[in-house]
This record gives structure tokens, C-alpha cells and sequence, in this order.
């Protein structure tokens, strides 16, 4: 039920045209399928997983079957994302209120739930690849759900072709499992004693029973599957769709933001991991590491509040990868929970401060960006709600003590230092710029707060006038009053200094790679005092002298280089050229020498048919004819000779008698 809820409100949604009725039913459906999740949870968590199928399908001796797989990371991601989209739901009711289209939001949102929720619980590779695609299908209507805006038509367009590319991957991936295994069942390739486990590397060949391929094929597996969550969850270099999908409704952005579409990638890593090995791994770090780095300095110098947030989920998520990648399997499952709090609440909070915005600039009939925070400032005490439950999840985020990120984040980048020591070398360069990154994460985030809730309001001076702005209205408010509790540690954790002793990583079956130490204290404590001191550092330059304007720096040069996403977008477009220009030449090609040839040739056979039509004519069938017209005159005149009267014989005789006499006697011979 808990799946089928989202699918039946979207179905009711798309038929109705009674908008009251429809967002209640949204909520409704919303709350059903949270309440079951529940439910469900309490039924399956710390248990025997629960697996049920059927068989759907088969292709000569293959059969593939369908099904639903309950486990601890089922289940978890279950309560995640119905309590976050029932969240969402509610926080619309105000936020989307009087908009146009509302019926097709709430289907639509139903439609990305059911996706979403579907992928979690589904036991098969195929149906897991069904309901990835709806994932990214329902994102491309929901992202340019205002396509009116020309800027939401490109974006759900670049979002859904550059996911197209990883999906690529993925299904690359689920083919090689299938010629190897001839199953696709989760529990039997990727479970406890699965398929994966009992294959083996021997003398360059990945063997499984009588089956057998090169052994490179398992890491082009890996790096296949990879490929789908580096598309999914927004990674190097990959990641350009996720800052242009903010033209959605910013509702949608928390959504897709916190446990639904990029915690997809995550959540795909966390299914299929026996399948990476030590290469795939090390990829799979290195991308990780560098795209929580590369987003974290883009985010430095945004001033768009929901693209600052979108580049911090980038790199929140390159975290998560980079954990993958060292083994920390249960601290990037914690920060994937932690993370779809905190982040949502960012996203609401921001949702709310936009929403003020863009009522003065209605108001006030101005035309500014609502979205900009250098026209904001001084808004903590017209939005002392919103500012409170703001500054709690920022916290959270830059990993703060005494915040539910501070366990999950830390967590990695203990484990990040400790795998660095087992290896040694370069692999030290991992863990210090994830903690460079942790740095990063602290100023924008402080630099973001600063700027929108301290100071004075600066959009007063750009419009001239006095700017009414007050608190969110109810709906969003009470949203804003319940996530703020999930940001702090006791819902994880008794001890808010350990994240070994949270609930999440001593009973998922997963566990940390490395050891406790001494670098469980030292490492927190440098991370946290650097973050203190670039907080410090914000205050001093946004809150206290107000250093915010609309004329803050030029992108140019290195700071050019990194706000436009360290030119990603510009490597799009070198790629989209060269594939335009390569096309061009391929045009000209096609026609200049390859329909030239076949003209020249077609035009050289119609001459060569006309030469020989001519000369079939005059001259074969002349040359027939002729003859035919001799043999024609011949017997007519011949003809004549056979009259068939006596008397004209006679005289022919008589004068052919008289002609040879007169022959001889004039030649002498008579």
C-alpha cells in the first residue's frame, strides 16, 4: 500500500478537476502510504528480510521473475521518502496555492512518489530499471512543470538527456549480470552467499559455474552501473543537470533534493556493491571526493539561495560516493538520512523566504529575482520561524556538534583518514579534500545565512520603498516546526560525538570498514575548528559590515572559472559542437560524395542506357530491319515470276533462251 498510494492519488489527481478536492486527496493518499510505511517498518526492521515473487516472464531457459524485496535499507528508505513527500505535500498546499496547473503538480508529485518508492522495495534488476526511468521521467514533468518559462523547457530537457547517458550504463550493467548469471534477482546476485560472492577470478576469466567471460567484463560492470548513479545523483561529470532543475517549484526541488531522485544513485550503490572491485572502487572514490569538492567551491560564490543549495547537494551527495568507495557503507547510508532532512528543510526554508519575495515584488509591481541573496538581509526578525529552522539545518550541514549531521559527516571523514592509511601514497589526497570540502561546506552555508537573515533588507533600497514581509503562512510554517528535529542528534543517536553508537549503524546490516582510534577524536575536533573559524569569518564580512550588493564581484578569471561550475556546461557545449560540427561534416560528405558518387553513377548508367538504347535501335534492329526489307523486295520481285499461268512461263523461257544466245554470240564462243 505504501507504493500503491502515491500511483492511485496520481491517477485520481490527472481525472479530477475539482482542485479543493484534489489536494486534499494528494495529502490523504500522501498520508496512507507514510502511515504504511510505518507499519510496514515495525514489520520487517531488525527481521528476516521479506521476499515475495512470481514468475513474469521467460526467454528460453531464462526466467525472470517479479517481486518485492523487504529488508533494513527497504524499509528505511520507505519511512524516508513517504515522510518526506507527505512533508512536501503539505508544505504545497500554501506554496502552490492558485497555481494554474495544480491538478497536473499533484499527479505529477503522485506519479514521482509511486517511481521513487517502487524502486526501493522491487527485487529485480529489470524492475528496478522500469521504475528508474519513471524516477526520471516524472523529475522531467515535474522540472519543467511552469513550461511556460523557457528555462524550465531546457532544463527538464538537459536533466532528462544527460540522465539518458547513465541510464546507458546501467542497463550495460544489468546485461552483463544476465549473460553471467541468468538471473536478475537482487538476493541472488548481490545478497549474503549470493552468485557474486561464489564467482570467481581465475587465470584472467570471471567464472560462475560452466559460465565464464574475461575478468575485465566484472569491472566494465562496475563502471556501468556506476555510470547510472553518477547520472542520477548528479556526479562529475555529470552533474550539470541538477543546478538548472531548479527552475521546479521549489517544493519539487526539496523533494528531489532530499531522499528521492539523486539519493537514487546512492541507494543503486548500496544494492549492487559486491559487484565493484578494487579498480571500480578507486574510480568510484576519486569522482566522489572530486565532485564534493568542485560543487563546494561553486556553491562559494552563487547568490541564486536555491542554486547555492543545489551545488551544496552535489556535494553532499559526493560524500556519500566518495564513502561508497572506501567502504564506509553504513556512514553513507547515514548521510543519505541525515542528509534528506536537513536538505529538505533548506529547501522549505528557502521555499518560504522566495515566497515573501515574490509576493513584494508582486506587490510593489517591481522586477527583481526573488531568488537573489544580495537583495535580501535583515529577515530573521520579519522570519523569526523560518530563520530558527534555517540556521538549525545549516548547522547540520556544515557538521556541526550537536547536529544530526555532525555524526554522519564526521563518520566519513574518519573513515575517509583511516582508509587513507591503509594505502598509503596518494590515497591521502582523498580524506584532505573532503575535509577541505567540510571547510567550504561551513563558510557558504554561513555566508548563505548571513546574508538573508542579518544586516538590513536590501531589496528596500533597489525598490525604494518599504518591503512588507512576514512570516510563511500556516502549512509551510508547521513544516518548518517538524523538520527541525531531525537535524539534531538525539533522533540518531544518545552519544552526539559517536556516530558508531546511532541506531542507523549498529543495526543495518552494513559496518564500518576501519576500526575506532584515536582519529575519532582528533579528526572531528580539526574539522570543527576549522569550520567555527570560517564561520567566524562570514560573520565578520555578511553580518556585521553587511558586505552583500548587488555588484558583489565579477566572475572572471579563477572566480569566472568556478562560479560557472569550473566550465562543465562549457565542456557540454564544446561536446554538443563538436558533435554538431562532425554532423555538418557528415552532412556534406553525405551529400557532396556519397549521393555525388551515386548521381555520377546513376547519371553515367542513363547515358550508357541511352548509347545503347541508340544503338539497338539504329543499329541492331536497323541492321534486322534491313535485311528483313531486302528479303521484302526480293520476294516481291520474284514474286511476280510465279504467276502460275502456262504461256507466261513459256515466254519467260523463250526470251531467257533468246538472252543466251545473244550472250554467246556476242562473246564469240558460237
Amino acid at each position: 500500500m505504501t507504493v500503491l498510494m502515491p500511483f492511485l492519488s496520481f491517477l485520481v489527481a490527472m481525472s479530477l478537476s475539482n482542485v479543493r478536492m484534489g489536494k486534499v486527496l494528494a495529502v490523504f493518499f500522501a498520508s496512507l502510504s507514510f502511515v504504511s510505511a510505518i507499519l510496514c517498518f515495525e514489520a520487517i526492521w531488525n527481521q528476516a528480510p521479506l521476499h515475495g515473487t512470481i514468475q513474469w516472464f521467460s526467454i528460453g531457459t531464462i526466467t525472470v521473475n517479479a517481486g518485492l524485496l523487504l529488508n533494513n535499507l527497504s524499509v528505511v528508505m520507505l519511512l524516508l521518502v513517504s515522510f518526506i513527500a507527505l512533508l512536501v505535500h503539505i508544505y504545497s498546499l500554501k506554496y502552490m496555492e492558485g497555481d494554474a496547473g495544480i491538478q497536473r503538480y499533484w499527479g505529477y508529485l503522485g506519479l514521482f512518489c509511486f517511481a521513487m518508492l517502487g524502486l526501493v522495495v522491487v527485487d529485480n534488476l529489470l524492475l528496478m530499471y522500469v521504475c528508474w526511468e519513471l524516477v526520471g521521467f516524472a523529475s522531467y514533468l515535474l522540472i519543467g512543470f511552469w513550461f511556460t518559462r523557457p528555462a524550465a523547457v531546457q532544463a527538464n530537457k538537459k536533466a532528462f538527456i544527460i540522465n539518458r547517458i547513465g541510464d546507458i550504463g546501467f542497463l550495460i550493467g544489468i546485461m552483463i549480470m544476465l549473460c553471467q548469471f541468468r538471473t536478475l534477482d537482487l538476493s541472488l546476485l548481490f545478497g549474503e552467499g549470493g552468485y557474486l560472492s561464489v564467482a570467481q577470478i581465475r587465470d584472467g576469466q570471471w567464472i560462475f559455474g560452466n559460465a565464464s567471460m574475461d575478468a575485465v567484463w566484472l569491472t566494465i560492470a562496475g563502471i556501468a552501473f556506476f555510470m547510472g548513479a553518477v547520472a542520477k545523483s548528479a556526479q562529475f561529470p555529470l552533474q550539470g543537470w541538477l543546478p538548472d532543475a531548479m527552475e521546479g517549484p521549489t517544493a519539487v526541488s526539496s523533494l528531489i533534493h532530499a531522499a528521492t531522485m539523486v539519493a537514487a544513485g546512492v541507494f543503486l550503490l548500496l544494492r549492487v556493491q559486491p559487484v565493484f572491485n578494487d579498480t571500480v572502487l578507486l574510480i568510484i572514490t576519486c569522482v566522489g571526493a572530486f565532485t564534493a569538492f568542485m560543487a563546494g567551491t561553486t556553491a562559494l560564490l552563487q547568490n541564486d539561495i536555491k542554486r547555492i543549495l543545489a551545488f551544496s547537494t552535489i556535494s553532499q551527495l559526493g560524500y556519500m560516493i566518495m564513502a561508497m568507495g572506501i567502504g564506509a557503507a553504513s556512514p553513507a547510508i547515514f548521510h543519505l538520512i541525515t542528509h534528506a532532512f536537513f536538505k529538505c528543510l533548506l529547501f522549505l526554508c528557502a521555499g518560504a523566504v522566495i515566497h515573501e519575495m515574490a509576493h513584494v515584488r508582486e506587490e510593489k509591481g517591481a522586477d527583481f529575482d526573488p531568488q537573489d541573496i544580495r537583495l535580501m538581509g535583515g529577515l530573521r526578525k520579519k522570519m523569526p520561524v523560518t530563520f530558527v529552522a534555517m540556521l538549525l539545518a545549516s548547522l547540520a550541514l556544515a557538521g556541526l556538534p550537536f547536529s544530526s549531521g555532525y555524526l554522519s559527516k564526521d563518520a566519513i571523514l574518519v573513515e575517509a583518514f583511516q582508509w587513507a592509511g591503509v594505502h598509503g601514497g596518494l590515497a591521502h589526497v582523498i580524506p584532505y579534500v573532503a575535509l577541505a570540502t567540510s571547510w567550504i561546506t561551513a563558510f557558504y552555508i554561513a555566508r548563505l545565512i548571513f546574508s538573508v537573515f542579518f544586516g538590513k533588507l536590501r531589496l528596500e533600497e533597489v525598490i525604494g520603498t518599504k518591503a512588507h514581509i512576514h512570516e510563511a503562512p500556516a502549512a509551510m510554517r508547521y513544516v518548518l516546526l517538524i523538520l527541525p528535529v531531525f537535524c539534531l542528534f538525539p533522533v540518531f543517536s544518545v552519544n552526539p560525538f559517536n556516530a558508531s553508537h546511532s541506531w542507523v549503524m549498529s543495526i543495518l546490516p552494513l559496518h564500518l570498514a576501519h576500526e575506532e582510534g584515536l582519529s575519532h577524536l582528533i579528526i572531528p575536533v580539526v574539522v570543527n575548528m576549522g569550520s567555527l573559524a570560517l564561520i567566524f569569518i562570514a560573520w565578520k564580512r555578511y553580518a556585521m559590515t553587511n558586505a552583500v550588493s548587488v555588484a558583489e564581484g565579477k566572475n572572471k578569471g579563477l572566480r569566472g572559472f568556478i562560479f560557472y561550475q569550473w566550465r562543465i556546461n562549457d565542456l557540454y557545449a564544446m561536446v554538443v559542437k563538436l558533435v554538431l560540427l562532425l554532423s555538418g561534416l557528415l552532412s556534406v560528405i553525405d551529400r557532396k560524395v556519397v549521393d555525388g558518387l551515386v548521381d555520377g553513377v546513376g547519371s553515367l548508367s542513363r547515358s550508357l542506357s541511352h548509347v545503347a538504347a541508340w544503338f539497338d535501335k539504329h543499329i541492331v534492329d536497323g541492321l534486322i530491319n534491313g535485311f528483313a526489307w531486302i528479303s521484302s523486295q526480293l520476294a516481291r520481285f520474284f514474286r511476280h515470276f510465279q504467276s502460275g499461268k502456262l504461256q507466261h512461263y513459256f515466254v519467260s523461257m523463250l526470251l531467257f533462251i533468246l538472252i543466251f544466245f545473244i550472250y554467246k554470240l556476242y562473246s564469240g564462243t558460237i
